[in-house]
């Protein structure tokens, strides 16, 4: 049980291109099939920690991007935050 909490503080810390690494890599050991069973569930498990991991940060940098309105002049005039819907 300990080990299961360690491992979710360390995908915690992970960068969006760690996660997304670790990721593509579970999601290449499942789909050749060569896994055993208990290990593709304990891999798909992490894999959808990962996956949770790689979205919060893509809606946090999703939130940060801001859309620069220019003035005739081609001057910044303002900012605001980017309409994602």
């Amino acid at each position: 049980m300990v080990e299961k909490q360690d491992d979710a503080a360390n995908i915690d810390k992970m960068s969006f291109e760690q996660a997304l690494h670790e990721l593509e890599s579970i999601v290449a050991k499942l789909e050749s099939g060569s896994v055993e069973l208990e290990v593709s569930i304990d891999l798909y498990e992490r894999g959808e920690k990962l996956k949770n991991r790689c979205e919060a940060l893509l809606k946090k940098a999703t939130a940060r991007v801001e859309k620069i309105t220019l003035s005739s002049d081609g001057e910044a005039k303002k900012t605001e935050p980017l309409d994602v819907e």
